[in-house]
């Protein structure tokens, strides 16, 4: 059964996948890579057939339970046979050993999923590159809970989300990561480099820098702010979600930087020494409550995660001496009014789901209900939103409806000019 619409051919909705445990080999020189994916899950509707996504890699052999079981693997798909139909609710534990040397999947989106940098490897996974590395049911709406035991050559430190642990034998390093939060797919990672680690004191959260040593001092320097960004956020959205926040910053430049669960992943290019990218580092953290911890339940709803990144942007400015978030949203309202209107943010197809638009208009559209209702009403919303769909998966509807019922104010129209509708409203003004 296909999954989400604007990613048809990954994911299974007849699955939901309970946790993942996984073990894994990785030779950094030769990317050869070996593992075993113990796959905890249950059937949501009755099914004859397991199919997960698995890309660039060849599974040899497949046990449900304790017996052999029959698959047979596409380039995008690994098809496992039942001996008999799973009804809804049905528990499952499928495992499946698997190797090759992982590369990263193309895309409508460019590359995406593991990917060699010039000394160790970045895990870039959304919307759906999980599978370059490990079997699952790549939806955004399938959170699971994960274990992941991954060896490497030990001059290499490898970062991932949750608590961890390593031993050290015969050249090699064995990592454990535990993560007890439901994650989507896309939001597992493995980060490979030559770092050295650093504390960052972030409050009650276990927070920790890897970079290259030569780049300590712009790396120092780039993110001296975290815990002041982290106070900031905590008080307008909410405690922190998760006991840790790791960064990783490549010698390798960067596009974009990225999100992971409880992970920040920068460029060589993102740490100038000069605080260039001071809005990213607060952009990237956001998502630990949105995104990450408040969940999409389909990629049509991409907003709910950039949108409100956007917004916090702008509320670490105002909060840290820079121009209001009012002064942001003017400046940005005036870019995206000599831009095509031919987009709608929560709807606005595959091909223009990471658009700049839909960062800049989401967050204008959070301003705009911030114009009418006032401040202290504008963050009990946000408070309230991360509170209630904690660790779960929301929608605009859902947004909407949250809005309403704290606001206690007809709000939908308002929302439905900014999220729903091509045209650009007219700029948001405080309620009389």
């Amino acid at each position: 059964m296909t999954g989400d619409p604007y990613t048809p051919q990954s994911g299974d909705e007849n699955l939901r996948i309970d946790h993942y445990d996984l073990t894994l080999d990785y030779k950094v020189s030769t990317n050869r890579l070996s593992g075993t994916a113990v796959l905890h899950g249950h059937a949501v509707a009755a099914t004859r057939a397991l199919s997960l996504d698995l890309t660039g890699l060849r599974a040899s052999r497949v046990r449900l339970g304790a017996a052999a079981a029959e698959f047979r693997q596409s380039d995008r798909k690994l098809r496992i046979s039942l001996p008999q139909a799973l009804a809804p609710g049905a528990p499952f534990s499928v495992t499946i050993a698997y190797a090759g040397a992982p590369r990263p999947r193309r895309s409508r989106w460019g590359t995406i999923g593991w990917e060699e940098l010039e000394d160790g490897v970045i895990v870039a996974s959304q919307p759906t590159g999980a599978p370059t590395w490990f079997p699952c049911n790549d939806l955004p709406s399938d959170k699971a809970t994960y274990a992941l035991t991954f060896t490497t050559e030990s001059a290499y430190t490898v970062v991932a989300g949750g608590a961890t642990s390593s031993s050290t034998r015969g050249g090699k390093t064995t990592w454990t990561f535990r993560r007890d939060v439901p994650t989507p797919t896309y939001l597992a990672t493995v980060q490979i480099g030559r770092y050295v680690s650093r504390p960052v004191a972030l409050g009650g959260v276990q927070g920790e820098l890897h970079y290259p040593r030569a780049l300590e001092s712009r790396v120092q320097a780039d993110f001296a702010d975290l815990p002041a960004m982290m106070t900031v956020f905590e008080e307008a959205f909410g405690p922190y979600p998760l006991p840790d926040y790791r960064v990783v910053v490549t010698e390798d430049e960067l596009e974009i930087p990225l999100e992971a669960q409880g992970v920040g992943i920068f460029g060589s290019n993102h740490a100038d020494g000069a605080g260039g990218s001071e809005r990213l580092v607060a952009h990237e953290l956001a998502h630990q409550w949105f995104g990450n911890s408040v969940g999409l339940s389909s990629w049509r709803d991409i907003w709910l995660n950039e949108g409100f990144a956007c917004y916090a942007e702008w509320i670490w400015s105002e909060h840290s001496g820079g121009p209001s978030a009012h002064e942001k949203a003017l400046t940005h309202y005036g870019r995206l009014a000599v831009l095509a209107q031919d987009i709608v943010i929560d709807e606005p197809g595959p091909d223009l789901m990471f658009d700049d638009r839909i960062y800049k208009r989401g967050a204008l559209a959070l301003h705009a209900v911030r114009m009418a209702v006032g401040d202290e009403i504008f963050f009990r919303i946000l408070h309230e939103w991360t509170a209630r769909f904690r660790w779960s998966t929301a929608t605009t509807a859902d947004y909407v409806a949250l809005v309403e019922e704290v606001a206690a104010l007809p709000l939908a129209g308002l929302l439905r000019a900014w999220v729903h509708e091509p045209e650009l409203p007219a700029f948001p003004v405080v309620a009389a």
